[in-house]
């Protein structure tokens, strides 16, 4: 029976795998150290985890049954213990356990403790919402498991898939340094600036070169991580969520969105309290971005609240965004991997990295003589001095 069982799982997993056609690669996949038993694989809903997965698995295992996908979403898992199952699956040979949404799963996290520690020749890959606490006050999972994020796409990836092309990506100080050089090496091969706005529409989300309408199934994406994600994973009743959603949009209609909590509380009909959660419940669903001036602590008010990324800007709100707000939050989110980004109190301004302050815009100036001033300008194919195109800090991953 049970051989039987695994069978069935066997051919979901082949059929699964066989509908995986040339999907954008993901480079994270380089990232991850594969050798770790226990892996985790954090991102928001449409981010592309389940596609991630399955051309993981085809890519090393194609064919070989010593490596199983399974989606926690089973109605199997609701009678039947997951460690249970990770010991018939390493009995018939199984080696590598693949498990989407794994926080589907009831007492999830002890459960993959259990698995680690009865069976360290099995190694488990899994994934979830971005609102999982996988270490720190995780106890069942504390110095066990390997973290990672998989982000939406940058604008290098993007544009590496629409044009066929391989850039690669750059650190910070090699843009600060060697701009000018890189942007000539990229114009020689295409016009970035072309495929520019089409990214801040519809370039984050893989789902893209999907033919249905992207910006409904954004709104769709959204939704669910609004009516799904935080209230299972943050214990927050339903009947509170229409005041959620009303606090996202009222942030999408005045981008970028310097807080009032008192006024916000008001208009959703709650406490600063509630507001200042919500502001956490949002960020850790990446729905959005907040700037703080200084260190960021949760009980501390945001100097500037943005949506996580154009595409949601340009979706979630009825009115089109300024471009001034679009290209702030384009900026946010590209330098969010790998650097720290604070307000300097001043509008359409950040500072990074406790170093260098950058202006968002072309019509921003130096005013004085400075190494750590710089202006990420739009419109610009190639920058100048202190004067870095926009676009290029789109290939800082």
């Amino acid at each position: 029976m049970a051989i039987l069982r695994m069978e069935r799982f066997y051919k979901t997993h082949f059929e699964l795998l066989e509908s995986v056609s040339s999907p954008i690669h993901r480079e994270l996949g380089n990232e991850i150290n594969w050798q770790n038993r226990l892996i985790g694989i954090k991102g928001t809903r449409g981010i592309g985890k389940t596609i991630f997965l399955l051309d993981y698995i085809k890519t090393n295992f194609g064919n070989d049954k010593s490596c199983l996908y399974v989606n926690l979403n089973n109605f199997y898992f609701s009678k039947y213990s997951l460690v249970s199952f990770a010991d018939e699956f390493r009995k018939t040979g199984g080696k590598v356990l693949v498990l989407d949404q794994v926080f589907k799963y009831p007492d999830w996290s002890l459960a993959l403790s259990e698995i680690y520690d009865k069976y360290p020749e099995l190694k488990v890959v899994f994934t979830g919402s971005p609102v999982m606490r996988l270490k720190g006050d995780n106890i069942h999972l504390q110095n066990k498991v390997s973290s990672y994020q998989l982000r939406g796409l940058s604008f290098r990836e993007y544009l590496n898939f629409k044009t066929n092309n391989s850039f690669s990506k750059y650190s910070i100080d090699d843009l600060l340094k060697y701009h000018v050089e890189i942007a000539k090496d990229i114009l020689f091969k295409v016009k970035p600036l072309a495929f520019f706005s089409d990214y801040l529409e519809h370039g984050f989300y893989p789902f893209f070169t999907d033919k249905a309408n992207f910006k409904e199934h954004l709104i769709k994406v959204a939704n669910l991580t609004l009516e799904i994600d935080i209230p299972y994973l943050q214990q927050m009743e339903m009947k509170y969520l229409a005041k959620l959603k009303k606090l996202l949009y009222l942030i999408s209609e005045d981008m970028p969105h310097v807080p009032n909590v008192s006024q916000l509380s008001s208009s959703i009909e709650t406490s600063r309290a509630t507001v200042m959660n919500y502001f956490k419940y949002l960020r850790n669903a990446r729905l959005i971005n907040m700037v703080y001036q200084g260190e960021a602590e949760d009980s501390k008010k945001p100097d500037r609240v943005y949506l996580q990324n154009p595409n949601l800007l340009n979706t979630v709100s009825l009115n089109s965004p300024s471009v001034g707000a679009l290209h702030e939050t384009f900026f946010l989110n590209q330098l969010n991997k790998g650097n720290t980004v604070e307000s300097n109190g001043k509008s359409g301004e950040f500072f990074v990295n406790n170093e260098f302050t950058f202006k968002i815009g072309g019509d921003k100036r130096i005013t004085h003589n400075s190494e750590d001033t710089f202006v990420a300008a739009d419109m610009e194919e190639v920058g100048i001095g202190n004067k870095i195109p926009l676009w290029l800090f789109g290939f800082l991953y």
